[in-house]
């Protein structure tokens, strides 16, 4: 979880360099939060015996993903708030 929560704000600082707008700011920040884990899968399926408990914990892992992914629908928006059009 300390994964998801350091790489909002470094995607946060990302999109603040580049000066994205909002909907590309939310997409750097999303991004940069989730990985997957699941293309490990069949490599710790393919692990020695002594090692069966990898396939266990890469599953795992998946599962505080998708628990991260479904926080940050919801926290997203509040890290990078629609910005307001400059009146003239």
């Amino acid at each position: 979880m300390l994964f998801l929560l350091v790489m909002a704000f470094a995607g946060r600082a990302v999109a603040c360099v580049f000066r994205l707008d909002a909907p590309a700011s939310r997409a750097a920040v999303f991004t940069g939060a989730t990985h997957n884990s699941l293309v490990v899968l069949p490599l710790a399926l393919a692990l020695p015996g002594n090692l069966a408990v990898a396939p266990a914990v890469v599953v795992t892992q998946t599962l505080v993903e998708v628990l991260g992914i479904v926080t940050n629908v919801r926290v997203i928006p509040h890290l990078v708030p629609e910005r307001e059009t400059p009146t003239r």
